[in-house]
């Protein structure tokens, strides 16, 4: 409910600023981000403590109580049903468009008509565009490429986003009387960067109620299909859901099938039938001789690739890219643990663009196991995240040294993300640098520019003495925005030789590097840090997403700088 809340208000805020309102757009963004943020439900309070207790709640007064109140008994807000009868614009989908916001929709709109996607796309292509004052044709051909990209995938969800939704439908299905086990397959289980759907499975001793509780859900829209041991549904996230209940002998084996991928599938299957078997969904099948089947194993996948004669592969790394031919010469990898990973290695205060002091965001780390933070508000001329200048760093520096004195099990370590200029250059002055414990370097502006250019700026800026990790290294933003190019073999070589680390951008929308890109670092000889990129307490959590994208890369702890404690982590900046 509550994201569903701030997706209406971010909604609000965008058709506001279009029409031009003064003040209100600002006001609804702060409470989209605040109740996106919010670990209570909000829906759980109203129906406990009425609209009272959604007043009682910071950052939410009257007004935007009663909105909240109306939208759960009524599934509407009066105020946004409104302006989007008054203007006739599909202002989502736009907004997703790169470089398109609502000033942009609003000056479309009135000049050229532009009402969605396809409005934009044909006055691009008709040239209308680059005819308006302030736009040229070199913006229309940016928006013409951000329409084509952000038809990719269009039709999937971000897994940082879909992932706890999906394990709260989970832990309700895992109390039902007679439920032995469920988990999630398919490609949440793999952790791909997007799902189409979610499957799940389980074993039950009451198939048909366990189902009979799962089409019931208040949030499942459309019952496709119901069976005593299948149902597939739509969810009011938009998102197709199965859930299929199998026998305990072959649990094993449906979990592996459904967790693919296909050509990883397939491949196990070649290696079942060279040894004289049948493996399926639900099971490993010895050929008798009347040509019957007799299951051999499946209750475990464990059991199925040992029997196969292959090291267990995590579900991380079955994409069918050589981990089936190092596990069949005992050679794979073992992968990095979720556990190992001692500290969050990016993140936002009210310094610059975070939601929360550096004490509450210490606190919140903590509470999740944390060892260790390091700051890493803007610095240099990033001024619409609020870049800080030297003398903010440095009273910046005072402030963190102080909550680090207040706060016991966890260490805050000083560091800044400096906005790397088109020359290689971190804005920001050596004296000042030199103070933090660890630099991070990021790109914010000038994507556009050549492959040569971007790879001599980035190198140039690993040269410094300075930078101490390459941050959200691509650029790239899921279903938004596609990563700059560059010289990626280069850049390694630059990164390997000025030991200048790579992050692993945690943050749902950027999961950057890729795992492709984690598995030719790694080769290169390249160490990675982990970060989760955020800017409030909430989006703490999202350090597993960047330990998956990194287990999908092969690697292993020795890898990952941050499975260090800080101490060894600075002794190998300091080095």
């Amino acid at each position: 409910m509550n994201q569903k809340l701030a997706h209406l208000f971010y909604q609000l805020a965008e058709y506001l600023e279009m029409n031009e309102v003064a003040f209100k757009p600002q006001a609804y963004l702060r409470v989209a981000l605040n109740i996106e943020n919010m670990p209570e439900d909000l829906e759980e309070i109203y129906r406990q403590k009425g609209a009272g207790g959604l007043k009682d709640l910071p950052g939410i007064g009257q007004g935007i109580a009663e909105k909240i109140e109306e939208f759960i008994k009524t599934g509407r807000i009066g105020e946004l049903e409104k302006l989007r009868r008054q203007t006739p614009v599909d202002i989502e989908a736009l907004t997703k468009i790169e470089g398109i916001g609502p000033k942009t929709i609003r000056t479309l709109y009135k000049e050229l008509g532009v009402k969605n996607v396809a409005d934009l796309e044909k006055a691009a292509k008709s040239q209308k565009i680059r005819q308006l004052e302030g736009f040229g044709a070199k913006t229309e051909e940016n928006i013409l490429s951000a329409v084509r990209f952000s038809r990719q995938d269009a039709d999937r969800f971000l897994l940082g986003f879909i992932w706890p939704a999906v394990e709260e439908v989970k832990n309700k299905l895992a109390k039902v009387p007679g439920v032995r086990r469920v988990e999630v397959a398919g490609s949440l289980r793999r952790r791909q960067e997007t799902v189409g759907d979610i499957d799940l499975l389980a074993v039950s001793s009451q198939p048909q109620k366990l189902i009979d509780f799962f089409t019931s859900l208040p949030n499942v829209e459309k019952i496709y299909g119901q069976g005593q041991t299948k149902a597939n549904v739509r969810l009011d996230w938009g998102i197709d859901a199965d859930l299929r209940v199998v026998p305990p002998k072959s649990f094993g084996a449906a979990l592996q099938y459904f967790t693919g991928n296909k050509d990883h599938n397939i491949a196990l299957r070649k290696i079942a039938i060279q040894r004289g078997y049948k493996l399926n969904e639900y099971g490993v099948f010895a050929l008798g001789a009347k040509k019957e089947e007799n299951l051999v194993t499946g209750e475990s996948e464990k059991d199925i690739y040992n029997f196969l004669g292959l090291q267990y592969l995590p579900p991380e790394a079955r994409e069918n890219t050589g981990e089936i031919e190092l596990a069949q010469a005992n050679k794979f990898p073992r992968l990095v643990g979720y556990g190992d990973v001692l500290g969050d290695l990016q993140m936002h205060t009210r310094w610059s663009d975070g939601a929360y002091s550096i004490l509450e965001m210490a606190q919140a780390a903590k509470k999740l196991g944390r060892q260790y933070i390091l700051i890493t508000d803007h610095a240099g001329r990033l001024e619409i995240a609020g870049g800080l200048k030297e003398a903010d760093l440095q009273k910046q520096m005072v402030e963190i040294e102080t909550a680090d004195k207040k706060i016991s099990g966890l260490k805050i370590l000083k560091g800044a993300e400096v906005d790397i200029d088109k020359d290689g250059r971190l804005h920001i002055d050596d004296a000042t640098l030199s103070r933090l414990d660890i630099v991070l370097g990021s790109i914010h502006s000038g994507f556009k520019i050549n492959k040569q250019e971007m790879t001599r700026r980035v190198c140039q800026a690993m040269q410094s003495p300075h930078l101490d990790v390459w941050a959200h290294p691509s650029g790239r933003l899921l279903q938004r925005r596609e990563g700059y190019q560059v010289d990626w073999g280069e850049i390694f070589r630059a990164a390997k030789k000025t030991n200048t680390a790579i992050e692993i951008n945690a943050y749902p929308e950027r999961l950057d590097l890729s795992w492709p890109k984690v598995k030719d670092a790694i080769a290169a000889g390249v160490k990675l840090t982990i970060g989760t990129d955020s800017h409030s307490i909430d989006h703490l959590k999202y350090l597993d997403l960047g330990v998956s994208v990194a287990r999908r890369g092969w690697a292993a702890k020795k890898d990952i700088l941050n499975c260090l404690s800080w101490q060894d982590l600075l002794k190998y900046f300091r080095k």
